[in-house]
């Protein structure tokens, strides 16, 4: 568990093998309730290389001084990743 916004990742490793790569991440939002954005890529087994860009939006509550992961929102493609921006453009 992370103490800090800022050490929050989602990078993972299994026996050495980094198996999800974050690429980059922005916060949205800090406090008791923490909310990111998160650029990744996954280990695909089989190629023996890292797959194409995808998204994730996550929320974190911060309880007794540690974030926990509470909800995420998994962008599927970058042509969805497009659409929302394009709607929230509209919108603001």
């Amino acid at each position: 568990m992370s103490k800090t916004v800022e050490e929050i990742t989602i990078s993972y490793e299994e026996e050495g093998q980094l198996l999800v790569k974050e690429i980059d991440k922005r916060v949205l939002s800090k406090g008791a309730w923490a909310t990111l954005i998160f650029r990744y890529q996954n280990w695909n087994r089989a190629k023996g290389e890292f797959g194409k860009d995808m998204f994730t939006v996550r929320r974190y509550q911060k309880r007794q001084g540690e974030y926990i992961p509470k909800s995420k929102f998994n962008i599927s493609s970058a042509e969805q990743a497009q659409k929302i921006v394009d709607a929230l453009q509209s919108w603001i």
